[in-house]
């Protein structure tokens, strides 16, 4: 026994001795830390708050980062939050998981805001028999040789790899296939992972051209056609201006330019990947129906075109041309991108105040349509801020056919809004190519998420046609729908 005591004698003693050793160094260490910090501080010229308040005016740019991700969780309310406030985000994620979205107790929703939308409820909703299945909508019918048709009101915007991850991308392929949806590509060209789910793909051909140029820079029929050859390939976009940067092209920081992504796009790895702001061989409205034929006629496929409203005179003109040249100038449907859209990295002047937002863009667009008798023929789908089902009805009350969201499938991958998504370190995994942070990204739980999330709202703006009155989505109109104006009073659109 006496043995045993001496020996635990010994070792708390040398662990008493190492410890104050350690300690000790520690210490030294962390007087060594803060004086580099203070002459560094105090020797630097480009932070007025480090130089006059060495070391503790650092913790102002740490505390200022922290703000970004604890903020929505500390201090913001339920529906103050910008871009989407908590309100919002919950439904999403309720949605996503097969969460009841029932709430008690009435809205927290404010009914006199400006720009808001309020449904008019029908004296006669649709009884369960007489509820309609979704009907079908088919792009280029007549004019592609292989048109494309869907049941789906509701889709996957574009996002380009590299912008999000490739994890992401599985997820939302493998989510588009399990809920019958489709993927827009964005313009970062065609991967392996875009293909691995199997969904429909909506190739967007952006104005680098990505995946379908050649040595030059230029359009490629054989690299068009290489690209049709893909069954799961339904239909082409040409992409001329995106919502959060129009008449700005895309922007990948080099950090996010890995190898893979290098080669997906035929560009140099670790480099800045700065998409020119407009189509270098578009330079009319002539220009552009001329292409939107070529790309069907090389491909076969439905070919259509993404664009912001800002000046819209071009729209009539183009119009006037279509008429002119004939119907098979036309595009097959116009993907029209309201002013608040996002995007992983955008000037912030042009995100806050370049172009028109959907509730004004979107009936644009269609009465212009409808004025030349070219609605039918032409398509409508819109893009931009919709992530809950009153948005995406708004929308189909509004004329558009199909509606495109990111940032909800953002949000139902697991997105918890930290505004990170240039910086290659966004946590979640969705938008950093860090294998590290991609590790808590699993494609096929959220592959499930993405699908529930699709199902879910489709089924809710069901609810609230049937609340209108009409027996499926497809058959809202302006007339089951008002606008708050700038009283605070509903009035017609």
């Amino acid at each position: 026994m006496e043995v045993e005591l001496d020996r635990l004698q010994g070792f708390v003693v040398k662990f008493l001795e190492y410890g104050t050793l350690a300690l000790a160094c520690l210490i030294v260490l962390l007087i060594l830390a803060v004086l580099y910090m203070y002459i560094a501080d105090v020797t630097q010229k480009k932070q007025t708050i480090r130089r006059n308040y060495p070391v503790i005016g650092r913790f102002r740019y740490f505390f200022e980062h922290l703000g970004e991700f604890f903020r929505q969780y500390l201090f913001a309310l339920d529906r103050e939050e910008l871009p989407f406030n908590r309100a919002q985000r919950a439904w999403v994620y309720r949605a996503a998981k097969n969460i009841d979205s029932t709430v008690a107790f009435g809205s927290t929703h404010p009914l006199n805001q400006p720009g808001d939308f309020i449904f008019l409820n029908g004296l006669f909703p649709p009884l369960e028999e007489e509820v309609k299945p979704r009907s079908a909508i088919t792009f280029g019918e007549g004019y592609a040789l292989h048109p494309y048709s869907t049941t789906s009101f509701f889709n996957i915007s574009a996002m380009s790899f590299g912008a999000v991850s490739a994890p992401a991308v599985r997820a939302l392929s493998r989510g588009a296939k399990q809920a019958g949806i489709w993927l827009n590509t964005g313009e970062g060209a065609l991967s392996a992972f875009h293909l691995e789910g199997g969904c429909d793909l909506i190739f967007q051909i952006g104005t680098a051209k990505y995946g379908v140029r050649d040595e030059q820079g230029n359009l490629s029929d054989d690299k068009l056609r290489a690209i049709a050859n893909h069954e799961a390939v339904r239909m082409f976009e040409i992409k001329l201006s995106q919502g959060a940067k129009p008449g700005k092209g895309g922007i990948l920081p080099g950090a996010k330019v890995t190898e893979v992504i290098a080669s997906t796009r035929g560009i140099p790895q670790g480099q800045d990947s700065l998409s020119p702001n407009r189509h270098r061989d578009i330079q009319s409205i002539d220009n552009l129906l001329d292409m939107i034929h070529r790309i069907r006629s090389v491909t076969g496929k439905p070919v259509g075109i993404k664009a912001v409203i800002g000046q819209s005179e071009w729209l009539d003109e183009m119009c006037l041309h279509i008429q002119q040249r004939g119907l098979e100038y036309a595009p097959d449907f116009f993907t029209v991108d309201s002013a608040d859209g996002g995007t992983g990295a955008a000037p912030q002047s042009l995100i806050d105040y370049m172009g028109l937002p959907i509730q004004r863009s979107l009936p644009l667009l269609v009465d212009v349509l409808v004025a030349h008798g070219l609605r039918e023929r032409i398509r409508v789908i819109c893009s931009g801020k919709m992530i809950n089902p009153a948005g995406v009805a708004a929308c189909l009350c509004l004329g558009a056919d199909c509606v495109n969201s990111a940032r909800g499938f953002m949000f139902a991958l697991g997105c918890v809004q930290s505004l990170q998504c240039n910086k290659n370190t966004c946590p979640t995994g969705i938008t950093t190519h860090d294998e590290d942070l991609q590790k808590g990204l699993d494609p096929t739980d959220k592959a499930a998420r993405v699908a529930s999330y699709a199902r879910n709202l489709m089924h809710e703006v069901e609810v609230i046609a049937h609340s209108c009155g009409v027996a499926e989505p497809r058959l809202l109109n302006r007339g089951h729908v008002q606008s708050i104006n700038a009283r605070g009073e509903p009035e017609p659109i």
